[in-house]
């Protein structure tokens, strides 16, 4: 068994590879680590720029472009590791980026997955939009991050050095025991891609696992190189399975309210996107709804196995109020600021 499986997920990205693949190999080399890349269906020349400039790099082939989701699954099938890394394509890393994640799961066998500082690859000294230094959701399921609330991405000061448990760890950089990972069910296939890792680590957290971020390891991530922030299509899928995580996850207590207040939310959201004059966005709203609620029956069996799962309903690493009204009604604009009360 390898100690330390790192896993890059492809798709027609031969570019991203030429760039961010000789740091990821430089970087490993001495932490005796195995880098795969699992290749989903690309019809670029990623397999065969992989063949010929990387032969020491493990190849995973699928037929057929199986989204985030469902690709890491089936590549974390095929690997035979103690800890798996789940790294996007457009990461570029550091030198001895892996050492503190493995070292703090070494020392804490009661955590389960682990991500590091994730900084802006094009604006160095700031926190990156999808990472930071970890994520967090609100009692209405809206996520936001330790160094970026919202919109508004803060400087790194070294303000948020400190390890700390988190509510969910980004996928662009996830460090996980293969055990946990299998055991909680793995990513949600059916989401396609976005949202997943949240929802894969409020299973953790609800089952006594605990995800941290470890902040003296650093990776920089361009992110977006897929689906850019404003494209419908990402909307539509950040949406539609925000609404199933919330469905699948939500203990019974609180759930008709908290759906009834996020509805609230979600239509003054698709309103504003009209009025701005974003048809696209707005209707990507409507029609996320619109499938969450085709979708919704054959999650109740999921649901149901979730709350039987859960160990603890009251989760502490979830933000007991709206990020919404602390951001656009308080002012409240940073991490600091909102948990400085």
């Amino acid at each position: 068994m390898t100690k330390t499986s790192v896993i890059i997920l492809n798709w027609n990205g031969e570019k991203l590879l030429e760039q961010f693949l000789p740091t990821v190999t430089a970087h490993t080399r001495d932490a005796g680590c195995r880098v795969m890349v699992a290749d989903n269906g690309s019809t670029d020349r990623s397999v065969a720029f992989l063949k010929s400039c990387y032969p020491e790099v493990g190849l995973i082939l699928f037929d057929r472009n199986l989204g985030f989701a469902e690709g890491y699954n089936k590549a974390i099938e095929q690997v035979d590791a103690e800890y798996v890394i789940l790294l996007n394509s457009d990461v570029e890393t550091t030198p001895g980026w892996i050492e503190p994640l493995i070292s703090y799961l070494d020392a804490h066998p009661g955590v389960a997955a682990v991500q590091p500082k994730i900084r802006s690859f094009h604006h160095r000294t700031r926190f990156e939009y999808a990472g930071a230094s970890g994520g967090f959701i609100d009692r209405y399921g809206y996520p936001f991050c330790r160094g970026r609330i919202l919109g508004v991405v803060e400087e790194d000061r070294g303000q948020y050095d400190d390890p700390i448990p988190l509510f969910w760890a980004t996928g662009a950089c996830l460090c996980i025991r293969k055990c946990d990972f299998t055991e909680a069910g793995g990513l949600d296939g059916r989401f396609f891609a976005h949202m997943e890792e949240i929802d894969l680590c409020w299973r953790l957290n609800a089952r006594g696992r605990r995800v941290v971020c470890v902040p003296s390891s650093v990776v920089y991530h361009v992110g977006g190189a897929s689906l850019g922030k404003e494209n419908p299509r990402k909307l539509y899928l950040n949406f539609r399975n925000n609404l199933l995580m919330l469905y699948k996850n939500l203990p019974q207590k609180n759930f008709h309210s908290t759906c009834l207040i996020r509805f609230f939310f979600d239509l003054l959201a698709m309103l504003h996107l009209l009025l701005q004059g974003k048809g696209k966005s707005s209707w990507a709203v409507i029609t996320a709804y619109r499938d969450f609620g085709k979708m919704r029956g054959a999650y109740r069996e999921v649901r149901r196995s979730n709350l039987q799962k859960t160990a603890a309903t009251d989760l502490p690493v979830q933000y007991r109020r709206s990020i919404l009204i602390d951001f656009y009604l308080l002012h409240r604009r940073t991490y600091d600021s909102i948990f400085s009360r």
